[in-house]
């Protein structure tokens, strides 16, 4: 009976994990559909409030209407343009006291953590921790920068994020030296799988397209000292 209950489990509970997220991913955006839909309401005329509340009421069409604003606010953004309207909405609010450092604190990390040409949480690295001999899994999130850069060379150290498992958005963020890291072949998504599973599921083996960043900068390190 245990064997069987068990193996009843494995089949259904990915299954039911995965309609729950997509669930609560939809209602998420739903709820950002209907605050846009009320505002709205209160701006247009009578005639429009119907329609809209009729909207309202079809499950999913919030996913549709949030994607379709993202999507037209990129290509908005992305010509000369909608570059500019975005410069000028980003000095608007910088001048509101409470809203600025909130604004420019969350813009600052999502530009660095989606940027196309960004380095932050592009390769996984083993780190000890908490203490030596006990090694985990990091993502390199950058070099030490300001004034950190003046007691930790940034040619020498690197930063990286320390996830937690089995929830990565917490963690831990440490600058260490660059000697002290191992590069790991495996992609972002495999080390956050084996994170998450905390180590049930193995990544495969074998180095991923392209050599990481890290090695690389090690490799040209011991050829600058080998000519040295």
């Amino acid at each position: 009976m245990k064997k069987y209950l068990i193996a009843g489990l494995l089949v259904w509970l990915p299954l039911a994990i995965t309609i729950w997220v997509l669930l609560w991913v939809v209602g998420l955006l739903d709820g950002v559909f209907r605050a846009l839909a009320g505002v709205a309401q209160a701006m247009l005329p009578d005639a429009a409030v119907a329609v809209i509340a009729a909207l309202m009421r079809v499950p999913g069409f919030g996913v549709l209407v949030v994607a379709l604003l993202l999507l037209l606010t990129g290509m908005f953004v992305t010509n000369f343009i909608g570059a500019w309207w975005l410069r000028q909405w980003d000095k608007l609010l910088a001048q509101i006291p409470i809203v600025k450092s909130i604004y420019s604190s969350v813009k600052q990390v999502s530009d660095t953590l989606f940027s196309s040409s960004g380095q932050a949480f592009r390769e996984a690295v083993l780190v000890q921790y908490p203490r030596e001999g006990a090694w985990t899994i990091a993502f390199v999130t950058g070099r030490p920068g300001g004034e950190v850069a003046r007691h930790l060379d940034p040619q020498t150290h690197i930063s990286v994020y320390v996830p937690t498992t089995p929830n990565p958005t917490s963690g831990f963020f440490l600058m260490l030296p660059r000697a002290d890291v191992r590069p790991l072949a495996m992609s972002v998504d495999e080390a956050l799988k084996y994170i998450i599973s905390m180590g049930v599921v193995a990544p495969g083996n074998g180095a991923s397209p392209g050599q990481p960043a890290l090695a690389v900068a090690a490799a040209a390190d011991e050829g600058r000292n080998h000519r040295g």
